[in-house]
């Protein structure tokens, strides 16, 4: 997959794609089904926005993303995208009335031939344009426009803020049905404080900063290296919060993986969320910390076996 950054310059060959269009924050069921109807109009590209356009406009809001711009990349990808233009959502693109939107991005700019968005899509300054009047537009430069039909999961819609309220209790068999996928966090190996490893269980930290995160405890999970020479997919038991046993109150993402050994600093992972095992703890002793994380390592392997 070919990604973009910009929508001036774009060579011939990435020029004339159809067109998935949104923020795609989790891509769920239903951003999987504008990007399918997309893919069936021509070359599959996707048009989103970074940083997310609410993070722009409300940057005090606190954290709210499912995904970092490298998960979302990875989880398109695996639906067959081939060209992302990940538009810099920045002073320029916000003050776009939408007749600019579509005559100076999609039409000049990145030549899309068909654009697909979901029937609640909004665009242009002051999100004054509607998906009716996206398909108006565009008709004016020759290109054509689907409105996808809104999907729904147990008589509600699917949603990025339905997701965070499973996330946020921990269900992560609730987000992903709505998500058709365990959710995942992917991001770069970092140095830790090493506790971990004094233990005998070295883990890989992950940087979430600006994530919405599930809730805090251990969870079962699959763990995927996706660069280096021991790229692959393995079981592990990740720990999430804020690690109270050690007087800290930055959250964490800590995974040990099951059956590895070695050095993954600098590498990328990606961890799937599958099972909630227990909240966080203080423990009386390291001991008592120890002998909790062996069986916290026994039961996610028993839970993940068993997975679909």
């Amino acid at each position: 997959m070919q990604i973009y950054q910009h929508w001036q310059g774009i060579p011939p060959n990435r020029r004339g794609a159809s067109v998935a269009m949104g923020n795609f924050d989790g891509v769920h069921l239903g951003h999987q089904h504008v990007i399918a109807l997309a893919a069936t109009h021509g070359p599959l590209g996707i048009i989103t926005f970074e940083p997310h356009p609410r993070s722009y406009f409300a940057p005090t809001s606190g954290p709210f993303r499912l995904m970092n711009a490298e998960g979302r990349a990875n989880r398109l990808a695996k639906l067959g995208v081939q060209t992302l233009f990940e538009l810099p959502f920045n002073a320029t693109l916000a003050g776009l009335t939408p007749e600019g939107f579509v005559s100076e991005v999609l039409s000049q700019g990145l030549g899309v031939s068909h654009v697909t968005v979901g029937a609640d899509f909004c665009f242009g300054k002051g999100r004054t344009g509607s998906a009716a009047d996206l398909k108006t537009l565009c008709a004016a430069h020759g290109i054509t426009v689907h409105l996808a039909d809104l999907m729904q999961v147990d008589g509600a819609e699917i949603s990025s803020t339905r997701i965070r309220a499973a996330l946020s209790q921990g269900d992560t068999k609730a987000a992903r049905h709505m998500l058709g996928h365990w959710h995942r966090i992917d991001a770069e190996i970092i140095h830790g404080a090493k506790r971990g490893r004094q233990m005998g269980f070295p883990t890989a930290n992950m940087d979430v900063t600006g994530l919405h995160l599930p809730r805090n405890g251990v969870y079962a999970v699959y763990a995927d290296i996706l660069t280096g020479p021991q790229k692959g997919h393995y079981l592990g038991a990740a720990n999430l919060g804020t690690r109270p046993m050690f007087g800290e109150n930055r959250p964490n993402l800590e995974t040990y993986l099951l059956d590895f050994k070695g050095d993954l600093y600098g590498q990328h992972l990606s961890i799937a969320f599958v099972e909630w095992l227990r909240g966080e703890e203080k423990f009386d002793s390291l001991d008592a910390l120890i002998t909790q994380m062996h069986a916290d390592c026994d039961r996610a392997r028993q839970i993940l076996e068993a997975a679909p």
